[in-house]
């Protein structure tokens, strides 16, 4: 990466995107945000009320009921889709900026972010001129029944801090695809991105009204958008806990609800798997976005004759990822997101020693001038019912549990309430597909670790989730089926009297 990016002078001043335009919080409350890497205040962002979310809500009712956009055929919002991943990638810099200052996460991958991100809304683009229903003409000489595909309304979409413009992406561009309308929550903590993305859906064509976000905390946004009755379908990425209580507020007008969740997923390591081949994805897979990641590979469970090989080249493996500085290109794993996470991993940290887990590496918290770091930690000697080994700690501490039989290991995989992803490593093929189909998760990687294409269904099983995200189907979530059945040549009948 030969991009140089600078920490700016001054907070950058942001605005609620609401009916096509820049608008202030009704009450003018503002929030900031002081970015982790450098604890300096790098944006400042409208507090929006309960006022502002029900107007938000109304604009995006009415321009559902009223406008043009759920009538635009599929080739014409297919156009306008594929400008906006345009426009993502011609502001990447701009928007990759952002997302480091916010979220601690480190440049090169924010720069990264900004492609994968566009690379969504061009494969919703082709979404747009798939949608069709069908026809049944084997009811009877004079009867024809059609199936059609409608947008189901207005969709309230509430993600999280840790891949801001990518979650959102995995959302919205299928939405328009379908031909909804929308009101975004992003997390209050990085929302400087998707705040931009209304003004860069608006430039690409997108009506005024479609697309409104509003920058703001879970309470009262995200329990508005959750409960309001004029809100058709809710989509939510975070934590397992706040997917309870959004299912909760959402059941009194049992509005759509998808969800993606927590995840505590494991890498099961066959004993005849080539240890040179899989550390560098293990290492990548837990330290990426400093481990702040649903699809973190935060468990590794190993056969126990490679236990000792492992631990050695792990170890080694991850001492050479430099983590620092987010604006540094070099730097692999970043800041902590704020003192509270930093505080929740430091307690499982605490915790995994005080359960007689055997810290292998790191395990401290930086005493650094500025900024919220915590070392790359490797626990050995972890067992299943550890807190570390079952519960989502949401930062860069690795668990290692081993296993002596097969059965074994997937029972240890299937042992939490999580199934969103899953690894397996090994060159036995009869291996793979039996534990690809035993292990309860939404994806299992074989051979490879956290690899993802837009063709892909993304999505969990048992408490990590509702529904499915990407995929040739992915614009089915924001879509009703409606039968309309047709009568040729109706003639006058009398029920009463049975003639």
């Amino acid at each position: 990466m030969n991009k140089t990016f600078q920490l700016p002078k001054q907070a950058r001043i942001f605005k609620n995107w609401v009916n096509g335009q820049w608008v202030d919080a009704k009450e003018q409350a503002t929030f900031s945000r002081q970015s982790p890497g450098h604890q300096q205040t790098v944006g400042q962002y409208p507090f929006s009320s309960e006022q502002d979310t029900v107007a938000a809500i109304k604009v995006a009712r009415e321009t559902f009921d009223h406008g043009q956009w759920a009538d635009l055929s599929g080739i014409d919002r297919s156009k306008i889709i594929a400008n906006i991943a345009q426009g993502i990638r011609d502001r990447a810099d701009e928007l990759a900026l952002i997302e480091c200052l916010e979220s601690g996460k480190p440049i090169s991958q924010a720069v990264d972010e900004m492609e994968w991100a566009a690379g969504l809304w061009d494969f919703a683009a082709t979404m747009c001129r798939h949608i069709q229903g069908g026809a049944n003409t084997n009811l009877g000489a004079e009867m024809t029944v059609m199936t059609i595909k409608e947008a189901v309304g207005v969709v309230g979409m509430i993600t999280p801090w840790n891949f801001p413009l990518l979650i959102i992406s995995q959302k919205l561009p299928f939405a328009l695809a379908a031909g909804c309308t929308a009101v975004i929550k992003p997390s209050e903590m990085t929302p400087g991105t998707t705040l931009l993305l209304g003004e860069i859906c608006q430039q690409a064509g997108v009506p005024d009204g479609v697309v409104n976000v509003l920058a703001g905390y879970g309470d009262p946004v995200g329990t508005t958008l959750s409960s309001h009755p004029d809100v058709d379908m809710i989509t939510f990425t975070g934590s397992t806990q706040v997917g309870r209580m959004i299912t909760k507020a959402a059941a009194d007008t049992l509005k759509k609800v998808e969800l993606e969740l927590g995840g505590k997923n494991p890498q099961v390591v066959f004993a005849d798997a080539d240890l040179d081949v899989l550390v560098d994805a293990v290492v990548f897979g837990i330290f990426f976005n400093m481990g702040e990641c649903c699809n973190s590979g935060s468990r590794i469970i190993i056969h126990e004759s490679l236990k000792d090989a492992f631990i050695e080249k792990v170890v080694a493996h991850a001492k050479k990822m430099k983590f620092g500085d987010p604006l540094d290109p070099s730097v692999k794993m970043g800041a902590i997101i704020n003192p509270q996470q930093c505080d929740k991993i430091m307690h499982y940290i605490e915790e995994g020693k005080s359960q007689g887990a055997t810290l292998a590496l790191g395990g401290k918290k930086l005493d650094t001038p500025e900024g919220i770091f915590i070392e790359p930690t490797i626990f050995t000697d972890v067992t299943p019912e550890m807190s570390i080994a079952k519960e989502e700690i949401f930062g860069p501490v690795l668990s290692i549990i081993t296993f002596k039989e097969n059965q074994e290991a997937v029972d240890i995989a299937n042992s939490t309430e999580f199934g969103l992803s899953s690894g397996i490593w090994t060159k036995d093929l009869n291996i793979a597909m039996t534990a690809s189909r035993k292990i309860k998760a939404g994806t299992v990687w074989v051979n490879n670790w956290m690899t993802g294409f837009p063709e892909v269904p993304f999505g969990g099983m048992k408490q990590s989730g509702l529904g499915r995200e990407l995929g040739v189907n992915s614009v089915e979530e924001y879509l009703e089926t409606k039968s309309i059945l047709i009568k040729a040549n109706p003639t006058a009948g009398n029920w009463t009297t049975g003639e």
